[in-house]
């Protein structure tokens, strides 16, 4: 994997969808197709995980973690990166 990029959602809803789309295509840019976006759902009470995963079962790039409950940010980007390739 050339990049990885590790991302936390928490009331992210209203505009997941639009950060994910800015992100892709940069990611794109610096890697063509060998990248991947991991996004930890750091127990958001929205719908953002729900967005998050209509959104990876359309992009193989993207990968959803779902986190019980809220951590920390710092927490969540840490599981993020354990499940970076």
């Amino acid at each position: 994997m050339k990049l990885s990029i590790v991302t936390t959602l928490y009331c992210s809803a209203p505009y997941i969808a639009e950060y994910l789309a800015r992100m892709t295509a940069v990611a794109r840019q610096i890697a063509n197709e060998d990248y991947e976006v991991i996004i930890v759902n750091d127990g958001s009470p929205d719908n953002a995980v729900e967005i998050a995963r209509d959104l990876a079962a359309e992009d193989h790039h993207l990968c959803v973690v779902d986190l019980t409950r809220n951590f920390g940010h710092l927490t969540a980007m840490m599981t993020g990166l354990s499940h970076a390739r």
